[in-house]
């Protein structure tokens, strides 16, 4: 497989927290040397959520082989159904689109709650092969994400999507193009429904890691880690660590994201400690995510890099 940069542009084809998008000119500052000179084969990304990186990299560099996993089984079935199915999705999701958008404000909330009512009272876990009846399920979460409050991805801990109607006059549910795109881009990807420690099999000096995890909240009410049923609590940011170092003693090259604690207290030191040894630096990023308008803004982020 080679992921040349000359194939049609993509973008993620879903709204997702925390999303890399706007960081992508600062991370290409700080991507390792032998990203650029094409020495590494294979690119991983345990937490894929919305993929800006993975499409970015597809894109631009010389790659063998990626691997894209998340522990979260819904999001991997949306990517599974893009790789094998764009024209099946694009159809159902275009109907799906004209019947949200010819409805009047008024009866698009109640529409988009039985949506939500319909996937949520179907979640059985897909089969190991791919089948045409995964289809329906990714056409419902996209609809969801294009529709719902700030197009987040959250669950309760009983695992239903719980987020609430967003107010867009116009949106784009249905993106064929990027939908294809996409698609052509992940023909050649293996998609992986694990959790992050699936990285350490994959590690050589021929690997490149970016992980970008559930961010550690800065204070007690600003934590978003509910993407799947479980959060991600400090033990799992230890284990993260671990992973990393392990990673590092194969000879991969990794790089990682993660919240900045010093935004809100200069003495915590979490990260610092977890990482010692390692190069941590900054990219600033915006804040989007917040009840509070003003506390929506400019904010550092911590990048951690092992080269």
């Amino acid at each position: 497989m080679v992921l040349l940069r000359e194939r049609t542009a993509a973008r993620p084809f879903l709204k997702w927290a925390g999303g890399k998008g706007r960081l992508l000119d600062q991370f290409e500052e700080m991507f390792p040397a032998a990203l650029h000179t094409g020495r590494m084969r294979r690119y991983v990304e345990p937490f894929i959520g919305g993929g800006a990186v993975f499409f970015h990299i597809a894109q631009s560099y010389r790659i063998d082989e990626a691997v894209l996993c998340d522990v979260n089984p819904e999001l991997i079935l949306a990517y599974t159904v893009v790789r094998e199915d764009p024209e099946l999705l694009i159809e159902e999701l275009s109907r799906l689109e004209h019947i949200y958008l010819s409805l009047p404000d008024t009866k698009r909330k109640p529409f988009y709650y039985e949506v939500r009512d319909a996937y949520n009272a179907d979640r059985a876990a897909p089969g190991r092969s791919y089948s045409r009846d995964w289809a329906p399920r990714a056409v419902q979460m996209l609809f969801l994400n294009k529709t719902c409050f700030n197009g987040l991805f959250r669950v309760n801990r009983s695992g239903g999507f719980n987020v609430p109607h967003g107010r867009y006059a116009n949106p784009c549910i249905c993106d064929a193009g990027n939908i294809r795109s996409a698609s052509a881009l992940l023909q050649n990807a293996d998609l992986v429904c694990t959790d992050f420690t699936a990285a350490l099999d994959l590690a050589s000096d021929e690997t490149f890691i970016y992980y970008d995890p559930p961010y550690r909240p800065l204070n007690p009410t600003s934590s978003f880690t509910s993407y799947a049923a479980d959060s991600f609590s400090d033990d799992d940011q230890r284990r993260l660590a671990n992973v990393f170092r392990n990673a590092h003693r194969a000879g991969a090259l990794q790089m990682l994201s993660n919240s900045d604690p010093k935004n809100e207290n200069p003495a915590d030191d979490f990260f610092d400690r977890l990482y010692r040894g390692f190069s941590i630096g900054r990219v600033q990023a915006a804040r989007m995510i917040n009840s509070k308008a003003a506390k929506r803004g400019a904010i550092n982020e911590l990048v951690i890099m092992n080269y």
